[in-house]
């Protein structure tokens, strides 16, 4: 089955970066659409970002376009999520997850496999 872990969160100030990666053991991410999405206390998980197998191509959420950019490395089986301009109301659980097809992929459904996330607290 394998496992996605992510890393690199923490706490930073407002206007600060973090990088976020997404290590897969046990499974290939290769010809796989990847994603990251975000949960913050009392809200629902929403989308953040997503790229296809190939990586280049990727969209993201409006609120973070401009300030996150989302990359992989199939030879290293990892994902990426930069995150510059860091603002208090990015401030949630950050996870990665595998899509079950190739393309960019938008909704949970879309993902088959998630990791255990990553705490990013973004002080003001």
């Amino acid at each position: 089955q394998g496992q996605l872990v992510e890393s690199g969160g923490g706490l930073v100030q407002a206007g600060g970066a973090l990088r976020l990666s997404c290590a897969a053991s046990g499974r290939s991410i290769s010809y796989r659409g990847m994603g990251w999405s975000r949960q913050a206390p009392g809200k629902e998980r929403e989308f953040v970002a997503t790229i296809n197998w190939r990586g280049d191509s990727t969209n993201y959420a409006a609120r973070v376009k401009g300030r996150f950019t989302i990359s992989r490395d199939n030879a290293k089986n990892t994902v990426y999520l930069q995150m510059n301009s860091l603002k208090p109301e990015d401030t949630a659980v950050y996870y990665c997850a595998q899509a079950r097809t190739g393309g960019l992929q938008y909704y949970p459904n879309e993902y088959d496999s998630w990791g255990q996330g990553t705490q990013v607290t973004v002080s003001s």
